[in-house]
């Protein structure tokens, strides 16, 4: 039996015009239906600036006052969007639903122009809630805090043009290789249909427990991406000519000094997708990636 659903939180950044009219299509299902909105503050202001009607909602601005305040939170952007509500989401297990007001959408999978359909699919019971894992990352300086995990990847890179770094890199305490690149990527299912695959990265389905180690652009041609367990500790020194370089998580970014000690497995908590039926990870993927269809015509 599924839950009643009477909270929604909202999320977003910059809505672009085309996808005003959509927003306020929402909003009205919503009010329709006695549903307890609850805006991102920013969020919120910006629909302001745009003229809807939301002056007497809700608010929230922070992980603390979202928990235990929201039976699923709606994100409306593009999937960097989607990604930015984790660190709100955190582990209070509150289901995220993705509307896509993008571009790509691999994440926030229902289209703008699909509002009354997504809703009445919701409020009908027709989901499922697709179980997604996070990445953690560990250095002895704690650059990211507490927000230092990640749906998508870990990624350590080089500084801008400079030469490219040494990564000496350690699975479960066995030495896996040496890689010398512009940098490494260790992606999630989820992420490996994106800065991943785009370096040659194998697309991994969520359900599967792994990670994708993937090299970006590598000295040595033979290093190829490697997935091994997710039940992994991987650990990783980087070297080279300058005394830094960037590590990110997701969409945040440190600087960090070379021959510091990192170690990345799977965080304790995963996030739920909200998915209707007749979506599923491979037909997004045949839809987004266009598989199948002839560009000829």
């Amino acid at each position: 039996m599924k839950a009643v659903i009477q909270h929604i939180a909202l999320y977003g950044l910059h809505i672009g015009n085309d996808a005003i009219p959509h927003v306020a299509r929402l909003l009205a299902i919503l009010r329709e239906k006695k549903i307890n909105l609850v805006f991102y503050k920013p969020f919120k202001e910006e629909l302001l600036k745009q003229g809807l009607d939301v002056a007497e909602s809700s608010e929230f601005s922070t992980h603390e006052n979202l928990k235990g305040n929201a039976d699923l939170l709606c994100s409306l952007g593009g999937d960097g969007t989607m990604l930015e509500t984790i660190s709100l989401i955190r582990d209070s297990g509150i289901p995220v639903l993705g509307i896509n007001t993008g571009r790509l959408g691999f994440l926030s999978s229902i289209a703008k122009e699909e509002v009354d359909w997504a809703m009445q699919e919701l409020f009908a019971g027709h989901y499922f809630l697709a179980n997604r894992s996070l990445l953690q990352m560990n250095d002895p300086e704690h650059l990211f805090g507490d927000l230092n995990f990640a749906m998508n990847e870990f990624t350590v890179h080089k500084k801008d043009t400079s030469s490219m770094i040494a990564i000496h890199t350690w699975v479960d305490g066995e030495f896996l290789n040496t890689y010398w690149a512009d940098g490494l990527i260790i992606a999630t299912p989820t992420g490996s249909t994106g800065y991943s695959m785009s370096c040659g990265g194998p697309i991994i389905h969520p359900t599967t427990g792994n990670f994708v180690i993937t090299p970006i652009a590598p000295h040595n041609l033979t290093m190829r991406p490697i997935i091994v367990p997710d039940s992994s500790v991987i650990k990783l020194v980087v070297e080279g000519r300058h005394d830094s370089f960037l590590a990110t998580l997701d969409s945040r970014s440190v600087t960090m000094n070379t021959g510091i000690e990192m170690t990345v497995k799977r965080e304790t908590f995963s996030i739920q997708f909200v998915r209707l039926k007749g979506q599923s990870f491979l037909s997004t993927l045949r839809n987004k990636l266009m598989w199948g269809m002839d560009k000829r015509n």
